[in-house]
C-alpha cells in the first residue's frame, strides 16, 4: 500500500488532524506493509512525516520515502543530504523531461498515480496541494480529508 498526503505550506498543526490521521492509518493499514510517500516542503509535508514517523514506531512494515522533484549537484549536496537522515530512502520519480519550473507539480502527479489513499488539507482552490487533490478526485482516488 502507498499514502501521500498534500496540503497547504503554512498548515497549522491542528492535534486533533494527527489523532484522526493515526487512526485511520490503524483501521486502514493495520500490520500490512505501507510506503508513505511525502513531498517533504513546508509546514503540512513536516505534519505528514511526523505521522508517518509515529505509525512506524509501532508498525515495522512501514517505510517513509522524500519523493523528490530534481536531481542537481547542488540540490543533492544541500536537500537531499538532510533528507537521507529523515526518510527510509529517497525516490525521483521519472520527471526528466518536465521543465525545471513544473517539476513539483509533475511530482505530484506522479505521487497520487501511486498511491492507494491520499490524505489532505486542502482550503483554497489555487496551487500545488489543491491541483494535487484535483488530480486525485479525478481518478477517484481513496481519500481522507482533514478539515478546520
Amino acid at each position: 500500500m502507498i499514502i501521500t498526503f498534500f496540503g497547504h505550506s503554512n498548515y497549522v498543526k491542528n492535534p486533533k488532524h494527527e489523532e484522526i490521521v493515526l487512526d485511520h492509518l490503524e483501521n486502514v493499514v493495520g500490520d500490512q506493509a505501507v510506503d508513505f510517500y511525502l513531498g517533504g516542503y513546508g509546514n503540512f509535508d513536516s505534519f505528514a512525516l511526523s505521522c508517518a514517523k509515529k505509525f512506524q514506531q509501532s508498525h515495522p512494515n512501514a517505510k517513509i520515502y522524500f519523493v523528490t522533484p530534481y536531481i542537481t549537484e547542488s540540490y543533492e549536496k544541500n536537500r537531499l543530504k538532510n533528507c537521507s537522515l529523515l526518510y527510509d530512502g529517497i525516490i525521483y520519480p521519472p520527471l526528466e523531461k518536465a521543465p525545471p519550473k513544473y517539476a513539483i507539480s509533475h511530482r505530484n502527479k506522479w505521487m497520487v498515480d501511486k498511491s492507494d489513499l491520499v490524505i489532505f488539507f486542502v482550503t483554497r482552490s489555487y496551487g500545488g496541494a489543491y491541483r494535487a487533490i484535483a488530480h486525485a478526485r479525478a481518478t477517484a482516488k481513496n481519500l481522507l480529508e482533514l478539515s478546520k
